[in-house]
């Protein structure tokens, strides 16, 4: 089998920056890492800068890449803001869905995201007739992410109800299967591969009916899929689910199953003491997506009191405000600071981990997010010499990444071994912004 080597200038090997690192590939996976590499070996492939694990975007809505420029004037709050979001829904088709998609993936390539937790829910045509291929729409997306180079984990989402057992409105007919075993029945045709892994979701507790929320957790615990879930993004969603059931939606989940270390709560914005303590103690995870919680002015979420409970952190750019994994790291620690008028909640290894080892495992690849043998060969790098970057000492990369580098900053990226960004060039998609452009058009007009 080929082995292909890397020489990088600086890696960070999980707790330091190590120069000169000559990486050895084959068959899609790092097979030797090599310090103490002076100089570049005969044949390698040269990347300067400081190379990173490959980032990973746990949470992601694609078409909300088309709202970005346009839901940020004026004023209103997320319940508005939603309704705008509908009116893109309704126009997408598979095909449009799949021009739009393999632009955005090639934007989080260019921005050094390796892998994509896609939370899925435009199932159906509009009024919710499916499409001969009832998977058309997860299939469009798959196939986006194979374009654009990245590994994707597409999260199926069941939704269901407009709210606690309401019938969908008709803007969510579309994303509606009726029933959790209808939804279970659709999402058993998914297929996955290398690139592909197929993964649950519980749209929200308001979006699914208590007493079907087991059929969504069993069918991800008899695959070892990840399962991932909105959880308390808004007060209004914790004030229905009392009135509702009595109880939050963090012990509605657990009461039915649904909380332990597959499942994924994104957002975990409003939680009680009860809550933290009921999400850190099962290992649920928490996915935190600061630029688009603070777009939406949903609120700062408790993420060191869950880090401290025993819930891991992952990061996602969720509506796509932006998408920059390096912005979304450096805000959940400078959030918590506005909060707490205090400094040096998580160090940058913390937060370097939240953006790649730690949201990987969410998205069901514990075998991705670190540069050491065995692993894939998933890594980006970043310039050390931009504007943003120069001046601070390569050993102190870790922290030139997460507090000063941006989305911008990313050079080369590598997915499999193979290098799909060059010198901030996508390989595959050479013109991403005029893609992008063209695919928002066409759904705006």
């Amino acid at each position: 089998m080929q082995v292909t080597t890397y020489w990088l200038e600086h890696a960070w090997l999980g707790d330091h920056v190590e120069p000169g690192v000559a990486l050895e590939v084959s068959g899609g996976r790092i097979t030797a890492v090599r310090t103490g590499a002076e100089a570049p070996p005969p044949g390698a492939a040269v990347l300067r800068g400081l190379t990173l694990p490959g980032l990973a975007n746990a949470h992601s809505h694609a078409f909300h890449r088309a709202l970005r420029g346009t839901v940020q004037v004026g004023s209103g709050t997320f319940w508005t803001w939603r309704e705008v979001m509908y009116q893109v829904a309704s126009r997408l088709t598979p095909d449009s869905y799949f021009a739009l998609a393999r632009a955005v993936y090639a934007e989080m390539a260019l921005a050094g995201i390796t892998a994509v937790g896609e939370f899925h829910y435009v199932h159906h045509a509009p009024g919710g007739t499916r499409y001969a291929d009832p998977n058309a729409m997860g299939e469009a997306l798959i196939a986006a992410a194979a374009e654009a180079g990245v590994r994707i984990t597409l999260l199926d989402t069941a939704y269901l109800s407009s709210g606690f057992g309401a019938a969908p409105d008709h803007h969510q007919l579309r994303f509606s299967d009726g029933t959790a075993e209808a939804w279970a029945e659709r999402v058993s045709l998914l297929k996955g591969s290398d690139h592909v892994r197929i993964g649950a979701a519980i749209h929200s507790v308001r979006a699914v009916p208590a007493d079907q929320l087991t059929t969504v957790a069993e069918w991800a615990a008899g695959r070892g899929a990840p399962l991932h879930v909105h959880l308390s993004e808004q007060t209004a969603e914790n004030d229905a689910c009392l009135a509702a059931h009595g109880r939050t939606p963090a012990a509605l989940l657990a009461d039915h199953g649904v909380l332990g270390p597959r499942t994924t709560g994104v957002h975990n914005t409003h939680l009680t003491d009860a809550d933290i303590a009921l999400i850190g103690g099962s290992g649920t995870g928490t996915c935190m997506c600061p630029t688009t919680e603070r777009d939406l002015a949903d609120g700062i979420g408790p993420a060191p009191a869950l880090h401290a409970a025993g819930s891991p952190l992952s990061l996602g750019s969720d509506s796509h405000a932006v998408i920059d994994l390096f912005e979304e790291a450096r805000a959940m620690e400078l959030n918590e600071r506005l909060r707490s008028r205090t400094r040096g909640h998580w160090t940058a290894a913390a937060l370097l981990r939240a953006a790649s080892e730690d949201g990987h495992a969410a998205l069901g690849r514990a075998d991705a997010g670190v540069l050491e043998p065995g692993m894939l060969a998933d890594f980006t790098t970043v310039a050390l010499d931009s504007v943003r970057t120069a001046g601070p000492v390569p050993r102190l990369g870790a922290e030139t990444a997460v507090f000063a580098a941006t989305a911008a900053d990313v050079r080369d990226v590598v997915v499999g071994g193979e290098r799909i960004v060059r010198d901030g060039v996508h390989t595959r998609v050479p013109d991403a912004a005029r893609a992008l452009a063209g695919a928002v058009a066409a759904l705006r007009s």
